[in-house]
């Protein structure tokens, strides 16, 4: 037979495979004592595979981050292993949907910490947690002091209104630039945002052990506001990217269509982007066109 038509049939067998199947995206964290979780990974790694869960979960001894995908019953059995299994106590999950598989492989990394932001903290002692109504009535002091913790690809499509965004490559850069505000530490009513909410538990906590004295995150990060907040209430201005196929999510985690993923460096891109001449799909966009190696190349987590 044909290799090409052998190959056609592959893909053609896929695509019918999926179609007509929704597929559960559900993000999670949990920071907790984890002493053993290197002996967890294998067992983790093939429940996940034993049920045609795809995506990434990294573990370390500080605890479990991952962000995956699969049919309702396998998500279902998923956070039941996890609770029995991993982290012995409940935790929050947030879940959207997709009409096509997110991820392709399966993974299950070790890491030294789940979120490294080159300073030292302890993410068991964050700063004041906040529901998305508590979080509008934050935002509305005129004295609240707003910063996105996340990386310029990812604000690059959306943020909070008045927020400052930092513009920085990697979260380990974001302390120096906090530093550089020179906020009163005494007098400031700091507030921070991230993804998934994982960045903000380390950094609200070494904001507090800096000395900052009133300290607050959003709870669940920009997706669970997303999911939360009807769009005639929402503060959230433009797209929220998203570490999977779907590049970004509005209100109500829908998947939005107006944004995509340079296929060279991976940077967000809006239609603007892809007007420009150093536009070339494969080779490069805006982002990559002198040459510039790209820190986020391959995300592998939803912070």
């Amino acid at each position: 037979m044909d290799l090409d038509k052998v190959t056609m049939n592959m893909i053609e067998e896929l695509e019918n495979k999926s179609s007509g199947e929704k597929f559960i995206i559900t993000a999670f964290y949990h920071f907790f004592d984890f002493p053993d979780f290197e002996q967890k990974r294998l067992p983790l790694l093939n429940f996940l595979k034993e049920r045609d869960i795809k995506g990434s979960v990294l573990i370390a001894h500080e605890g479990i981050n991952g962000t995956v995908a699969g049919s309702r019953e396998a998500i279902d059995e998923l956070l039941a292993y996890l609770e029995k299994e991993i982290t012995h106590s409940p935790f929050e999950n947030k879940e959207s949907s997709s009409e096509n598989p997110p991820f392709i492989r399966t993974k299950v990394r070790l890491k030294k910490e789940l979120i490294s932001m080159g300073k030292p903290a302890n993410p068991l002692k964050p700063g004041t947690h906040l529901n998305s109504k508590a979080w509008n009535e934050l935002l509305a002091d005129p004295n609240t002091i707003l910063v996105d913790s996340r990386n310029s690809y990812e604000t690059h499509l959306g943020k909070f209104k008045g927020a400052i965004v930092p513009n920085i490559p990697n979260f380990k850069h974001l302390p120096d630039f906090i530093n550089a505000q020179q906020i009163d530490k005494k007098k400031a009513k700091i507030a921070t945002y991230c993804t998934g909410g994982i960045r903000c538990e380390r950094l609200t906590a070494w904001l507090l052990e800096e000395g900052y004295e009133e300290v607050y995150h959003l709870k669940g990060g920009i997706l669970k506001y997303l999911e939360e907040v009807p769009e005639e209430k929402s503060l959230w201005e433009g797209e929220c990217y998203v570490f999977d196929k779907r590049v970004a999510v509005g209100h109500g985690l829908v998947p939005t269509t107006t944004a995509s993923m340079c296929n060279a460096c991976g940077h967000a891109l809006l239609p603007e982007d892809r007007a420009q001449p150093s536009f070339d799909e494969h080779v490069t966009c805006p982002y990559c066109i002198n040459g510039k190696t790209q820190e986020h190349q391959t995300p592998s987590r939803n912070a």
